[in-house]
């Protein structure tokens, strides 16, 4: 059973800046891709960023440029770098964790591909 915990939420000003992290565990697997994802009330959870073990990343339209996934193979972790942060950027954020791992665009785009999810972080962007 693959457990992933994410840490590193909270509350911040427009423009300023959070990381979020996560740590897998439980897999046998070695090929494996990660993701965050991130959902609010009333719509339905969508894909942030996703990135493959070899390092291929992919971005949502809305934080390109703002938000860094980076994963650390030896370690089982994914972080996510966020960037001048936006009030519509406020949700949960969840870590995803799929296996065989699809191309890292599929994953972002579906909840369908992902097989194990974190209970999720609150980010919170507010004056």
């Amino acid at each position: 059973q693959v457990q992933l915990v994410e840490s590193g939420g909270g509350s911040v000003q427009p423009g300023g800046s959070l990381t979020l992290s996560c740590e897998a565990s439980g897999f046998s697997r070695s090929a494996y891709a990660l993701g965050w994802f991130r959902q609010v009330p009333g719509k339905e959870r969508e894909g942030v960023a996703c990135i493959s073990h070899g390092g291929t990343t992919h971005y949502a339209d809305s934080v390109k440029g703002r938000f860094t996934i980076v994963r650390d193979n030896a370690k089982s972790t994914v972080d996510l770098h966020m960037n001048s942060l936006k009030s519509e950027d406020s949700a949960v954020y969840y870590c995803a964790w799929s296996s065989p791992p699809p191309l890292v665009q599929q994953m972002c785009s579906s909840r369908s591909y992902v097989n194990y999810w974190g209970l999720g972080t609150r980010v919170t962007v507010s004056s």
